[in-house]
């Protein structure tokens, strides 16, 4: 697997839950946000400050970018990122686009997981 460019965005984040079938609305545009609606429950993930009053908030989060886009058919790319992650004993939330993958790690490990992805050989810059 070839080196990965990510950045680590700088808003702090939150994981909200809601029950299932509840709608959210998308917050504000910005960087990254996701809204999913499953059988069980819907989760947003926003800007900590953009957190909905009502909602079970699970604050503290950072997010990584992967810069690049790869095909569907290539094999291992969100692997190359959580490996290195669960060998230095960090939780994480993942999640995907389209056209590329985006790791939240607690804020208190952000450092730790910026190193453990630059010991594996990946490129991480944080944005300004």
């Amino acid at each position: 697997m070839p080196a990965l460019n990510l950045s680590l965005l700088k808003d702090a984040y939150a994981v909200c839950r809601f029950p299932a079938g509840t709608p959210v609305a998308a917050p504000a545009p910005g960087p990254f946000s996701l809204v999913v609606q499953a059988v069980e429950e819907t989760t947003l993930v926003c800007p900590l400050d953009h957190a909905p009053p009502g909602a079970e908030i699970d604050a503290g989060w950072r997010c990584f970018r992967i810069e690049q886009s790869f095909d569907f058919s290539v094999p291992g790319i969100l692997a190359s990122v959580l490996a290195p992650l669960a060998g230095a004993g960090i939780g994480i939330f993942a999640t995907s686009t389209f056209s590329t993958d985006y790791v939240l790690v607690k804020a208190d490990d952000a450092d730790r997981a910026t190193g453990a992805l630059r010991n594996a050989g990946h490129m991480v810059r944080n944005e300004e």
